[in-house]
């Protein structure tokens, strides 16, 4: 009889809540579906939706990983619908679940073309994920020069250190690491990386 009486109260509170707040479940059907047009190029529909008075569709998240459309379109490497959604308002500071931000993720997979759009669009080029790891951190993982000194004209401070305590320069020192990546740290930072003040770990 308990459990009964159980099964009925959680119904009812569900019920309450879809009840009481239509204008939420509205804001995650219109997020889903925009979700869903962006994964499948549906771009007329995508468009109505961004056209609604007062949409903020363009930065939905999915509600199980955290990704909004731009990380989705950044993830299969699409730089024109990169370029409309960062036109259309999309936010590339907005990170996941993993705290990975769009241009994480671009750095990640070596998207030299999404990573250019994202700092002309404002991503904030030192947003660490959850490890601590920054895009310039990423991008001297992967020996990719051309992502460095993308990064680090887009004011990347090779001095800040990840989780475990070691900077981008700490890594391109390693042993075994190419002379190269130290060398374009040391030829390519800005004078002015180090200027405020700095941030250790992921940034919210």
């Amino acid at each position: 009889m308990f459990a009964i009486r159980k099964i009925f109260s959680t119904a009812a509170v569900v019920l309450g809540l879809s009840v009481s707040s239509p204008a939420a479940a509205q804001f995650y059907s219109d997020g889903y579906e925009f979700l869903e047009a962006v994964k499948n190029r549906e771009g007329t529909a995508a468009t109505n939706m961004l056209k609604e008075p007062g949409s903020t569709v363009v930065n939905s998240r999915d509600i199980t990983s955290g990704e909004t459309g731009l990380h989705i379109v950044v993830g299969r490497r699409d730089l024109t619908w990169t370029r409309w959604l960062l036109q259309e308002g999309a936010n590339p500071n907005i990170a996941d679940n993993d705290g990975r931000t769009p241009l994480i993720l671009a750095t990640e997979i070596g998207f030299l073309e999404g990573v250019e759009a994202l700092l002309a669009r404002g991503a904030r080029v030192d947003v660490a994920n959850r490890t601590g790891e920054t895009p310039l951190i990423a991008a001297v993982h992967s020996r990719n020069t051309q992502l460095m000194e993308v990064l680090l004209e887009g004011g990347a401070d090779p001095d800040r250190a990840d989780n475990t305590g070691r900077s981008a320069r700490d890594y391109a020192r390693q042993s075994g690491v190419p002379p190269r990546i130290l060398s374009t740290i040391e030829s390519n930072e800005r004078d002015d990386a180090d200027g405020g003040d700095r941030v250790y770990g992921p940034v919210f």
